[in-house]
């Protein structure tokens, strides 16, 4: 593969049982060597008796992420880009490693993958039984495509992207607006992060958010793999508007806590931010736009280049690069 360097583990699964894993784990990382570090610690920590394989994938960190993972973490799929390919790509390339593909494609038969795959970023932080808990959840929930846990930043609070509603024209209006703020109990205002939802019930869904996303192998078999039009942000919902477009659910479980640091990689991205808007764009155009009047096109295209282009303007005066 051009470009990139792949470095295979001398115990290529940790597993108790023959036969395909549970479990695949693919983690995008860029420039979070230390955060890494305490993931991987969080997930090999794990019991519950499940059987899971893990794949980093490095976006050409300027840090010693790819030397840590080699010194550290021998058992480790890692694939080490020479350049940064974003976060559906290079999550791609990891559930092709363990042998997902689209459905066009030739491959495995579904029997032989793993029964399911996690994305999970690098800035997160599991507990023991976080993957064993979430399997037991899919099991009994045989419909669900994909589902995730309650994630919590440090200092406790909820992060609010762990279950959302699909950004349609009318929520993203109300959340770019901060309308959502000012009435984050009403259904009608607060859709775009489902605000006015208790964030202890388990609840069925439209999106999860990429941080911690488990898909069942079947849902993948159906949708295909991440859009790798997008660069960062939006792959996730888009992904899990074609599993829900496939016929299957999507499902928050806040029986599960796990930690997130959030947004470690690019807190301080001015490209980020553009990333952010370039993906709602490309979300509406994918999923809305066929079905949506001339005018109100134009309304909602002018509405993400006024709201986003205030947002970058102020982002730029206060020396975000």
């Amino acid at each position: 593969m051009r470009g990139t360097m792949l470095y295979w583990p001398g115990t290529a699964m940790q597993t108790d049982a023959s036969g395909p894993i549970d479990l695949a784990i693919v983690i995008v990382n860029y420039n979070t060597s230390s955060l890494l570090q305490d993931c991987l610690n969080s997930v090999y920590a794990s019991d519950g008796g499940i059987s899971f394989g893990v794949c980093v994938v490095d976006n050409a960190s300027p840090d010693d992420s790819a030397a840590m993972i080699r010194a550290e973490f021998p058992q480790v799929y890692l694939i080490a880009n020479d350049d940064n390919r974003g976060y559906p790509q290079a999550n791609n390339q990891g559930l092709r490693l363990f042998g997902f593909h689209e459905p066009e494609e030739a491959g495995p038969d579904a029997a032989q993958l793993p029964r399911y795959a996690l994305l999970l970023n690098p800035d997160t932080v599991l507990p023991p039984t976080a993957l064993a808990e979430m399997l037991d959840f899919m099991s009994n929930h045989p419909r669900a495509g994909a589902a995730g846990p309650k994630l919590v930043r440090l200092d406790g609070s909820l992060d609010k992207a762990c279950r959302r509603s699909f950004p349609t024209p009318e929520s993203s209006l109300w959340h770019m607006a901060r309308v959502d703020k000012l009435f984050p109990r009403s259904e009608r205002f607060g859709k775009y992060d489902l605000t006015y939802l208790d964030p202890d019930a388990v609840t069925r869904v439209d999106a999860i958010v990429g941080a911690f996303m488990l898909v069942r192998r079947e849902a993948i078999a159906q949708a295909g793999l991440l859009d790798e039009r997008f660069f960062m942000y939006g792959e996730d919902l888009d992904w899990a508007k074609r599993i829900t477009d496939a016929g299957w659910e999507v499902w928050y479980n806040p029986r599960v806590v796990v930690t997130h640091i959030k947004e470690a990689a690019s807190r301080h991205s001015y490209r980020a931010r553009v990333e952010f808007y370039r993906a709602l764009t490309l979300f509406y155009e994918k999923h809305y736009k066929d079905t949506t009047p001339l005018w109100m096109d134009w309304m909602i295209r002018g509405g993400i280049s006024v709201f986003g282009g205030v947002d970058l303007l102020g982002r730029r005066l206060q020396g975000m690069r």
